[in-house]
């Protein structure tokens, strides 16, 4: 599990959380008690949730995706991420070390 910070100035709605999600990986997307999950290409299953302020993540793999569905399941979740917390890879990167 990890946590990302959300950027100031964004909605910590689980509602727009949802949106992009749908966006991203083009998916039914379900939540149950204030947690998103789904299923895409190398997530076996992706849950996402808001607690304090921040963005929880939750991922298991699914062993037998190909290289191709890993590259595009990679650049869908990372494009979630920028989107969902208003940091970009190099700048989450960046939080995550200090």
């Amino acid at each position: 599990m990890k946590e990302y910070r959300i950027k100031r100035g964004l909605s910590h709605d689980i509602e727009r959380i949802k949106e992009i999600l749908v966006r991203e990986f083009q998916v039914e997307v379900t939540e149950e008690g204030g947690t998103l999950s789904l299923s895409y290409g190398a997530l076996k299953e992706l849950k996402v949730w808001i607690e304090g302020g921040k963005l929880f993540v939750e991922t298991q793999a699914n062993l037998d995706a190909t290289d191709e569905m890993i590259l595009d399941t990679n650049r869908r979740f990372r494009r979630f991420l920028d989107d969902a917390t208003g940091y970009s890879t190099k700048e989450r990167r960046k939080m995550m070390m200090e």
